[in-house]
């Protein structure tokens, strides 16, 4: 009984107090709640940590049509590498021309010691579009440096994995039953808009012995490297960092015959330029 008499006087209270209610939110003075001017000091509004934007001629290549051809050229290593077991200098090109569907693509990476080319490479490649980010390629090898030089017909895939890892793996088919295949990532971690680390790692095999080249069956080499670049503009970063070269399987063995080093460590310093 008790409580049916509160239930009574409350639903008989309510319109009063509803009233006395809205006249108290109306009299009182409300300031915004969100928006407004922000502190001077609030923030940095470059959120570009000061790089430049792109030049109009970059803006003008991105609103293209796909179809439309434009070129690229990316010089990913020009540096001078000093190693427990050899000094010398050591590149790494990649270039493309086409659209965003067919490409003519080329690269080459290599290194010279003693002021000839002692190992390195140079690829053509058509490259078609198979998904988002990622290209279907089929090709040219032709080796460079030490030994006869081998030609190789290429076949493989590279794109942009999640989590933005740039991979690569490619097969080679070459006379007298030879075969190969090279396997590349890598990554840019990047601590500011100018200051970025990027780790990689390479690995070459072959089918087949080639003592005359000194390459041996199996995994040949692996090699890996992590740079560290200061991107002066987007075109241009000058880089230092270290790297390790490892031999292995058969390859290993003929490098110890020959009194090379298995294993070695490299601090290199280098310049990063595209075009």
């Amino acid at each position: 009984m008790r409580a049916l008499c509160v239930v009574l006087l409350a639903w008989v209270a309510w319109p009063a107090m509803a009233q006395e209610m809205d006249h108290a939110m109306h009299g009182m003075a409300m300031g915004p709640m969100q928006g407004g001017q922000a502190p001077a000091d609030a923030r940095d509004g470059d959120v570009s940590d000061g790089v430049a934007p792109s030049s109009m001629h970059d803006m003008a290549m991105m609103d293209m049509d796909d179809t439309a051809p434009v070129g690229n050229l990316l010089i990913d290593r020009l540096e001078s590498f000093a190693g427990q077991g050899s000094h010398g200098q050591s590149w790494e090109a990649d270039g493309w021309y086409g659209n965003a569907t067919d490409k003519l693509g080329f690269r080459s990476e290599g290194e010279r010691d003693g002021g000839r080319p002692r190992d390195g490479d140079a690829e053509l490649f058509w490259r078609h579009a198979i998904a988002p980010f990622w290209d279907a390629q089929v090709g040219a090898r032709s080796d460079l440096g030490d030994g006869p030089s081998r030609h190789w017909a290429a076949f493989g895939v590279q794109g942009l994995a999640p989590y933005w890892f740039e991979l690569e793996a490619t097969g080679y088919v070459g006379d007298g039953g030879r075969s190969a295949a090279r396997l590349r990532a890598d990554y840019e971690l990047l601590f500011t808009q100018r200051l970025i680390l990027q780790p990689e790692l390479e690995v070459n095999a072959y089918g087949k012995a080639d003592p005359r080249r000194r390459l041996g069956r199996g995994i040949a080499r692996i090699d890996a490297g992590l740079r560290l670049r200061y991107e002066i503009t987007r075109r241009i970063a000058p880089y230092v960092g270290v790297a390790w070269e490892h031999l292995g399987g058969g390859t290993a063995v003929m490098a110890r015959d020959d009194g090379r080093r298995i294993t070695d460590r490299r601090w290199v310093a280098g310049v990063r330029v595209w075009f």
